[in-house]
């Protein structure tokens, strides 16, 4: 016993409480099957793992502590150990790489979610992240523009950013739902950004628009032909979709025969797809420019 009559017992699930707890999630059946490669790894079925997972998640919540949740990517798990040279094989190995995912990866943090709600969660964090940081690689090695000295990437992400105050001081009020797609390698940069319009400002929050800014700034740097999408909707009225292309450092207005044909076309497979209902498929309104805006004359 203490001097204040608490017992060591006591003392240490205190303790307890106060250590951050973090699990390596195996999200779907192919990430799953690489780990059964290793003979340390007890799981023979992945419906079982999640179970498994979720009563875990559970006890360490009503211990009362901390827990959050990552992505276990068992390729980056190989490449971790043969970078540290530790044994793949070892449970310890898979416990250090967690707690390296716990200070570097995308993590959700639990509270009592169930794996159905918290899964998608998780993976749209892991998504965001990986975009934000092939984004911000794209904007920091651009380098500076050849005829104004200016580093490219810091001017293209202010050049977005202008853009995008622009279209929504346009768009007026509502609940805007914006998506900014620009293709990338051998893949696609998507960024999404809810935001309520309205006098006299607009209500952003922040990490998200950075993000969507990143992006947009990363497809002016890569010359990239990409697109930004805006629907907007507003109590007792159909929604508006609007549509421009990225050319140039600029949003060029779509007509609204062009957003028709970008909302009811299947990007798969090119088939037509039927209008949403309660939506009106519009020409774009143009997004002016500052008036000392001089990208054009620069870039």
């Amino acid at each position: 016993m203490t001097r204040t009559g608490t017992t060591t017992a006591d003392l240490r699930r205190a303790l307890r409480r106060e250590v951050p707890s973090t699990v390596g999630l195996l999200a779907d059946e192919h990430d799953f099957t690489a780990m059964r490669r290793y003979r340390t790894f007890a799981f023979d079925d992945h419906p079982t793992y999640l179970r498994h997972v979720e009563a875990l998640l559970r006890s360490l919540a009503a211990r009362g502590g901390h827990t959050t949740v990552t992505l276990f990517d068992p390729e980056e798990f190989a490449a971790y150990c043969a970078e540290t040279d530790l044994d793949p094989d070892d449970p310890t190995s898979r416990s250090r790489f967690t707690a390296h995912l716990a200070a570097t990866g995308a993590r959700v943090t639990y509270t009592g979610q169930p794996l159905s709600t918290l899964l998608p969660e998780l993976v749209d964090t892991a998504v965001r992240q990986a975009t934000w940081e092939y984004a911000t690689t794209v904007l920091t090695t651009a380098g500076d523009c050849a005829t104004c000295g200016k580093d490219i990437g810091r001017a293209s992400f202010e050049r977005a950013a202008r853009l995008l105050a622009r279209l929504l001081e346009a768009a007026g009020t509502g609940t805007h739902h914006l998506v900014c797609s620009v293709p990338a390698a051998d893949d696609r940069l998507l960024a999404v950004l809810h935001a309520d319009g309205g006098s006299p400002h607009t209500d952003i929050e922040d990490a998200a628009a950075a993000e969507f800014t990143a992006v947009l700034a990363a497809g002016i740097v890569l010359g990239a032909p990409g697109g930004l999408v805006l629907r907007t909707s507003r109590p007792g009225a159909r929604d508006r979709l609007h549509g421009w292309r990225l050319t140039g450092g600029t949003l060029t207005p779509l007509t609204a025969a062009e957003v028709f044909a970008a909302y009811c076309t299947d990007a798969r497979t090119g088939e037509p797809l039927s209008p949403e209902p309660g939506v009106d498929h519009l020409a774009a309104f143009p997004v002016t420019p500052d008036p000392d805006d001089d990208w054009t004359t620069h870039h």
